[in-house]
């Protein structure tokens, strides 16, 4: 059996944990730049509003709701994911990291009631991080997100593994609604008459490999209760690092995005060396922004080819400024520039270079002081004198909340009455 346990509207939770006010009020978290609603409580959610909506066109109705509006805080989410994932692997040896707030369990060597281990993972992560989940179990991964589903709207927990409880929930499912099943499939999959999940289970297998490759029948048979889709409890290490961010307002000159364009490649460098990897090839690029069609437009990318692939900030700092200034024009306001990062190599395989000069070894030893202080102090505590101090480049968070968890500052001041 496999559970998946799914933060409940887990920005806008973490959001509560240190905001008991906010509780019974409509919440909702912006995105980057306060642009769109990414998260929404069950009471926001009740007054109509939508996923995806532009806060700028929703500010009257949010004021009037008295809705408490949010930036996103990441530095606050990522640390509550941490420890939200810490106290579900108190449970089982082995579990999935799916995304920041969910996680696959891997329940087949456990022999209690399933229903009530449910209940003890939903109290035990309230109780330690105070953030409210749901937990859904079933014979496979994809009938465990549909049992999350009914966990979402019943009492947090449900069990899915009677085989008629299964068909009559399948067959008042959308086929949309089924994990892994998006737009083009649903279109097709209607095309031919199927619209319950229940009905696309009845299909046959050679039509289904067919139309929807040997990864839909793999999803087919987990919906039939026939484990195929493994629990990934030790995923690769990514091919590919990429990181576009709009500035938080429209710069012109070298120094403001040549400054943002090395504190996106710091925390590259810190990501490869996370995962034990090294880089061999960048690719930068810079743009302005296309909505302001008055404005002149400029899009353009470099590729730089690294002479020993690397993991030393300074270095992917020094490739990553020397594309930028191939590609920047002056005259032209820009919204975001952003960086790729690929060729991604083992950091213990790394070919050397003929002609190279680095002291690898004394990089790394460098690097692995520079990481450990970081995070024992702040991020950034440590950085290159090009990542510079001003940051006018900062994202737009107008409404951020305070780092509760790991910024000294922001810490909570308790007040105890000595009478």
């Amino acid at each position: 059996m496999i559970a998946i346990v799914d933060c409940n509207n887990f920005y806008v939770s973490c959001e509560r944990v240190f905001n008991p006010k906010l509780e019974k009020r409509p919440v909702v978290v912006l995105s980057n730049n306060d642009g769109c609603i990414i998260s929404r409580s069950n009471e926001a959610k009740a007054l109509g509003i939508e996923m995806g909506s532009p806060a700028f066109k929703m500010e009257s109705f949010l004021r009037e709701h008295n809705v408490a509006v949010f930036s996103s805080n990441y530095a606050l989410y990522g640390d509550f994911s941490a420890r939200v994932m810490n106290t579900l692997a108190q449970f089982v040896p082995d579990i999935e990291i799916y995304s920041i707030d969910e996680a696959f369990l891997d329940l087949a060597e456990y022999r209690g009631d399933l229903h009530e281990l449910g209940g003890r993972i939903r109290m035990r992560v309230k109780q330690w991080t105070g953030i409210p989940v749901s937990v859904g179990i079933a014979a496979t991964k994809t009938l465990a997100k549909v049992a999350n589903k009914i966990a979402k709207k019943s009492n947090g927990v449900f069990l899915l593994n009677d085989a008629d409880t299964i068909r009559k929930t399948l067959m008042k499912l959308d086929v949309e609604k089924v994990w892994g099943i998006g737009r083009q499939y649903e279109r097709m999959l209607r095309m031919h008459g199927i619209k319950t999940a229940y009905e696309l289970t009845q299909a046959k297998d050679s039509w289904i490999q067919k139309s929807m490759t040997i990864v839909g029948l793999r999803l087919v048979n987990e919906l039939r209760g026939i484990p195929s889709i493994c629990l990934d409890t030790d995923p690769d290490p990514k091919k590919a690092i990429c990181t576009a961010r709009s500035f938080g307002h429209l710069l012109s000159d070298y120094e403001s995005v040549s400054e943002a364009l090395a504190n996106y490649a710091a925390t590259f460098a810190f990501k490869l060396r996370k995962q034990k990897s090294c880089a061999n090839m960048l690719t930068v690029f810079l743009d302005t922004n296309r909505f302001r069609e008055s404005d002149p437009q400029y899009f353009n990318s470099a590729v730089i080819t690294l002479p020993e692939a690397s993991n030393y900030t300074p270095d992917i700092i020094r490739h990553a400024v020397a594309g930028l200034k191939r590609i920047f024009k002056k005259g032209y306001l820009y919204k975001k520039t952003g960086i790729i990062i690929t060729g991604l190599v083992p950091e213990n395989q790394v070919q050397g270079n003929l002609f190279g000069q680095a002291d690898t070894d004394r990089q790394k030893r460098l690097m692995d002081v520079v990481d450990k202080i970081n995070s024992e102090l702040g991020r950034d505590f440590i950085r290159t004198l090009s990542q510079g101090f001003e940051r006018k480049w900062r994202l737009r968070q107008e409404k951020l909340s305070p780092r509760y968890t790991t910024r000294w500052e922001d810490l909570l001041n308790v007040n105890v009455d000595e009478n």
